[in-house]
């Protein structure tokens, strides 16, 4: 082999292994970790990570997954109304001052995306999965929030009343907590009633929302069901453990978290935690 020709090859292996080493260096530098604390307690947990998002358990579930600006929407094409929404919200969030969008649209990435005409004279409001009121950080994320993927049919009352005022509590959490990760969405009966014009929507039985927040080095998490129909009760009555929704919706939350951390705060939840 000629002498140029060997020079050549060692040159770029010596190029190829700087870029490796380069890549490796900007992976780690990316990744903040903290020491484990035990029980509740942070453990080798990425900072990138999207703890707020769920996993289906249910392998025959329909799922589309589409991340828009300010959430991340699992479309259910088979009832057109979200299996989940879920984003984390943050205390500069809750202080955006973008006007509501006002009107409603088909999301552009789904085929066959339920329309505003498939609402009207239903009965049922169309209820945000990820609210209005938490995109006010963002035009894009406004305007996305209004895309018929984040709705659902949902009692006016229920829209109005306890739902929006959960809403609205989490709000808080956010600003006194500076950052909470939210999954909410339908529970859908195995033969829903259903609404619709050109699309065929499920009406849901219920609702869920699934929170998670840190607080210092301590992680804490609940859940709430809501029945979509009219009423009004104090918040804590709708509360219950993430463990207790998962069963009810076949899903997982917060799999980014460590094993230990999960079954704990998962099986348990504190009022006094979410000032409830």
């Amino acid at each position: 082999m000629r002498e140029r020709e060997l020079r050549h090859i060692k040159i770029n292996a010596t190029l190829s292994l700087v870029y490796f080493v380069a890549i490796i260096i900007a992976v780690v530098a990316t990744t903040d970790t903290t020491q484990a604390q035990g029980d509740g307690k942070t453990t080798e947990v990425a900072a990138s990570l999207k703890y707020e998002l769920p996993k289906m358990t249910d392998a025959n579930a329909s799922e589309k997954v589409i991340e828009h600006v300010g959430y991340t929407v699992s479309f259910n094409t088979k009832h057109n109304i979200p299996n989940w929404v879920a984003y984390d919200l943050t205390s500069d969030e809750v202080a955006g001052v973008t006007p509501r969008a006002k009107h409603f649209e088909p999301d552009p990435q789904i085929i066959n995306c339920p329309t505003t005409d498939d609402y009207k004279n239903s009965g049922y409001d169309r209820g945000h999965m990820a609210p209005a009121g938490d995109m006010k950080w963002s035009e894009q994320a406004m305007k996305e929030s209004f895309y018929l993927s984040n709705i659902c049919p949902q009692n006016h009352n229920l829209n109005g009343g306890d739902w929006k005022a959960l809403e609205e509590h989490l709000r808080t959490m956010a600003t006194q907590y500076e950052k909470v990760y939210i999954a909410c969405g339908p529970i859908v009966s195995a033969k829903p009633k259903t609404i619709g014009i050109s699309n065929q929507i499920a009406v849901p039985d219920a609702f869920f929302k699934a929170i998670l927040r840190k607080n210092g080095e301590s992680w804490s998490a609940i859940g709430f069901m809501m029945p979509n129909v009219a009423g009004h009760k104090p918040l804590n009555k709708y509360a219950m453990s993430i463990d207790e929704i998962e069963i009810i919706t076949e899903m997982d939350f917060f799999v980014a978290l460590p094993d230990s951390i999960e079954e704990k705060i998962e099986s348990v939840y504190n009022l006094k935690d979410w000032d409830l």
